[in-house]
């Protein structure tokens, strides 16, 4: 089976199992209305997956203030700091079957376990090289094997901060937390972009925590 071909099968599986028929459209339309956890503004769990491997990065510090606002508005929050876990990047090899288990045992259980009932997850990352940092890229990457799962309704955010100060430099990373974002049906609940911060602490003093803590408090 080619990957065309398995992707197309795994997709309509997925359908299948949600009860309703996958017919080109969004997954998100293959669900339920009640899986949303967010449809009656509730309180809800709150996945936050940074990429930073600077303990006090500019992006850590973005996070650190969004879920101080996310706290204070009743939501729990579990957090996962990608760069100082263990996780093997995605290898391809459909062990999985795009919603199984993966064939490495390590830190990505954690996400596994938290993603599938919390209503929103954030994403925290500086800029790499014109792109998200590799350690959280490896996480995204291992979406894959809970891919059937995920494609419920939740919300997401963007926190990203960068050194440059050219808007277009921040676009490979907004298109690609967009697309993923339409490809799981997710919906984006706001992101924090902070440009022109390059070393440890230099977002501090900036109106981006702020931003950040009220996106938290606002969610």
């Amino acid at each position: 089976m080619n990957r065309r071909d398995f992707l197309k099968t795994s997709l309509a599986a997925t359908a299948a199992v949600a009860g309703g028929a996958f017919l080109g459209g969004s997954l998100l339309n293959a669900f339920p209305a009640s899986t949303d956890k967010n449809a009656k503004g509730g309180k809800m769990k709150i996945l936050v997956i940074t990429g930073s491997p600077r303990k006090n990065g500019n992006s850590n510090t973005l996070a650190e203030h969004f879920i101080r606002g996310a706290k204070e508005a009743g939501h729990e929050i579990v957090r996962f700091d990608a760069a100082f876990k263990d996780v093997h990047p995605c290898i391809a090899c459909n062990k999985c079957g795009m919603n199984g288990a993966c064939v490495f045992k390590d830190d990505f259980e954690f996400v596994r376990k938290h993603i599938l009932d919390a209503g929103m997850v954030v994403f925290a990352t500086p800029m790499y090289y014109f792109g998200i940092s590799a350690q959280i890229k490896a996480v995204i990457d291992r979406f894959y094997a809970i891919n059937g799962s995920i494609h419920v309704p939740k919300k997401a955010a963007l926190l990203m901060t960068y050194a440059d100060n050219n808007k277009r430099k921040e676009k490979a990373i907004t298109d690609h937390y967009e697309v993923l974002l339409d490809y799981l049906g997710w919906s984006d609940a706001g992101r924090v972009i902070a440009p022109g911060v390059w070393p440890v602490g230099a977002v501090n003093h900036t109106k981006f925590p702020e931003q950040a803590y009220r996106l938290g408090r606002s969610v």
